[in-house]
């Protein structure tokens, strides 16, 4: 019925950015998002796109009776993120982040575990290269997360072949049937009208607290 929006981000480095960024503008005013991380390659540390989905409205303002809010790209409802197997580096960081930050469910089936950092690698004469692991990636508690072990969904949901060969999408249906759910909980909160003017001659009579 339109009230779900869906991304596709299929890395974190340029082109899942660029898909993120441009699904958001297109989808924030929509009551709920899927945000489907599955066959995401990886690519940058997505602290920017989790930030992105982090966004919520924190103030209007109105001008002649149009309302609009801060920041003009934010997201109030509630989100899922698809997952699975092929989801790997930085599309192991994403979800991660995404169920840290406790931005939504995760639905699909556990991440790869390929998150470790590759840079400063030496190309070889005849244009190759050799990919040597640089950097390690741990948690606020100083424990080694993620990498060997991937990221678990909170709801385990498998695209099983036979669905898919069908035209099935068996965690999108979940997802929506998920947020629709959410959404009869927690109804979207609407934006509110412009107040009456002020009289802005009496504000000094006003305590400031």
């Amino acid at each position: 019925g339109g009230k779900i929006g869906y991304i596709h981000v299929p890395d974190t480095a340029v082109e899942g950015n660029r898909e993120l960024f441009r699904g958001m503008y297109a989808y924030f005013d929509k009551e709920a998002l899927i945000i489907d991380d599955r066959y995401n390659n990886g690519g940058f540390i997505p602290d920017i796109m989790t930030g992105l989905l982090q966004r919520t409205t924190i103030n209007y303002a109105a001008s002649r009776g149009i309302v609009e809010r801060t920041p003009a790209i934010a997201h109030d409802g509630p989100k899922a993120m698809l997952i699975n197997y092929a989801a790997g580096s930085g599309g192991d960081a994403f979800p991660y982040y995404f169920k840290m930050k406790k931005l939504g469910k995760l639905i699909g089936t556990r991440t790869w575990g390929g998150l470790v950092g590759l840079s400063g690698n030496a190309g070889l004469v005849d244009g190759g290269t050799v990919l040597v692991p640089t950097f390690g990636f741990f948690g606020l508690d100083g424990e080694w997360v993620v990498e060997g072990i991937g990221v678990y969904p909170d709801i385990e949901v498998y695209d099983e072949p036979h669905l898919v060969a069908k035209g099935k999408d068996p965690c999108i249906e979940k997802a929506v049937d998920v947020l629709l759910e959410e959404l009869k909980k927690n109804p979207p909160r609407k934006t509110p009208k412009a107040p009456a003017d002020p009289d802005r001659s009496k504000w000094h009579e006003k305590e400031i607290k």
